[in-house]
Parts: C-alpha cells; structure tokens; sequence
C-alpha cells in the first residue's frame, strides 16, 4: 500500500519534497519510482530507486529532482528544485517486486503497485 504526501502549490523556481509511505513490502529485492501526469499528457516516469539504493533518472528528471528512501521509516522521497509550471501534474509512486524495473524506467514498466497521487501547482 502506497500514499504520497507533499504536494501543494509553489511559484517558478521554488521546491518541495514529495514523500511516499510504503506499507506492506515484504521483498528483499524491489523496485520504487515516482512518476507524474500531466493533463492532456501520457504518464511518464521521473525517477526510481532500488532495494540496494541504485537510481535512475529519466529527462523528466532533468537534473532538478533527486529520489531517495529511508528504509528504516518505509519511506520513499522526491525533492524537486527550481520548479517550473510545466511541472505542474499529478505525481505517483509506484512499486514493484521486479528488480529490473529500475533499470528499464525509460521504458515506463507496468509497476504493480500505485499510490492515488498527490497535485503539484506551479505557477508563475
């Protein structure tokens, strides 16, 4: 079970920090990521991170937001700087017990598991 936290409105050039709290992971080997819609727009993916902490980024991610997780609280993050109003969407997190989905982000893999999103407002 999956529950992002953290979004609001910002002007250009401002940043939050998007949080993810995962319950229920039972897998030594998994794969976590954030991703976002934005209206009239496919899903794309942003970032991922897996068990062992490796992350991949796609060019949604462009060099602004950095993923992480803290293990011991189940938590998964997203800080995003120097936003933009073309940031502004619906962000996921996702989970999967597939390792690999991490390496295959660009691919936007079929994860399992979603939370129900939280909004992000840029404005200018």
């Amino acid at each position: 079970q999956l529950s992002e936290s953290g979004g609001g409105s910002v002007q250009s050039g401002g940043s939050l920090k998007l949080s993810c709290a995962v319950a229920g992971n039972t897998y030594d080997r998994y794969c976590l990521g954030w991703f976002r819609k934005i209206e009239g727009k496919k899903r794309e993916a942003i970032a991922s991170i897996n068990s062992d902490g490796g992350t991949t980024y796609t060019d949604s991610a462009t060099g602004r937001f950095i993923i992480s997780q803290d293990n011991a609280k189940n938590m998964l993050y997203l800080e995003m700087n120097n936003l933009k109003p073309e940031d502004t969407a619906m962000y996921y997190c996702a989970a999967d017990p597939l390792y690999d989905f991490c390496s295959r982000l660009a691919s936007s893999p079929a994860f399992g598991f979603w939370g129900p999103g939280t909004r992000v407002n840029v404005s200018d």
